[in-house]
């Protein structure tokens, strides 16, 4: 397990045990049990049920501004951030806030980082359109899935630019299928492309269904060398 991944878990711990904490002390704080009403009555009033985080959070607030957290739980929290705020051991966000920019600035600090890079190759508009491709493949196109004895039918449609898309990555993704071991042809359609999948391996025709459109295009994990092929210029687009 990597140092990142035992702290994230021990801050979780840091956190579930101040949140167990904080309840104890509502439990027995009068001001969080209830409000009396105006009418001066002895009965509390008490605070609608969804207002309970928002009371559970600021009593929290209040333990680490006071020092009341237990021992060693609020270190443990100005370290890992309160509830997940901070991204990263330098308390920068460490995510793009984009999937397709995130593997552009990947592949570029690959790019960067090689003494070897001939920038007079280099292609990233390339890349890009490639990664536009798989966003409308992904996102935007119609899957109809048709069950097979040996596996699976899937007709993929779509319109104007994601029509374009499936018409480049779907026949694509073949050649990858075969290499699995898998049977695998496209057919054209009018709006689309059919894929059909099959195999003489009955636990395997199983796994064709359930994995799907999405879940056989995915399938070879060649997609992140051809980022960087791409971007070089050694790979032409679909």
């Amino acid at each position: 397990m990597s140092s990142w991944s035992w702290k994230a878990g021990f801050a979780g711990i840091a956190i579930l045990a101040a949140t167990a904490y904080a309840a104890a002390q509502m439990s027995g704080h009068p001001g969080m049990q209830g409000q009396m009403s105006p009418g001066g009555s002895d009965q509390p009033m008490m605070s609608p049920q969804g207002d309970a985080p928002a009371q559970m959070h600021a009593r929290m607030m209040q333990m680490m501004q006071s020092g009341m957290m237990p021992a060693g739980t609020r270190g443990d929290m100005d370290r890992h951030g309160m509830m997940g705020m901070q991204g990263g051991p330098s308390g920068q966000p460490t995510l793009p806030g984009q999937d397709a920019f995130g593997a552009i600035e990947e592949v570029v600090q690959i790019l960067e980082s090689d003494p070897t890079t001939d920038w007079s190759k280099v292609n990233i508009a390339a890349l890009r359109e490639y990664l536009i491709d798989m966003n409308e493949v992904t996102l935007h196109a119609a899957a109809t899935e048709r069950p097979l004895d040996n596996g699976v039918e899937i007709a993929v449609t779509g319109e104007g630019r994601t029509l374009e898309a499936i018409k480049r990555m779907v026949p694509a993704h073949v050649n990858e299928l075969v290499k699995i071991g898998w049977n695998a042809k496209t057919e054209d359609l009018p709006n689309g492309v059919k894929l059909t999948v099959t195999t003489d391996d009955a636990k395997q025709a199983i796994k064709l269904k359930a994995l799907g459109f999405m879940g056989i295009m995915v399938q070879g994990g060649h997609h992140q060398p051809h980022h960087l092929m791409i971007a070089k210029g050694e790979f032409h687009t679909h």
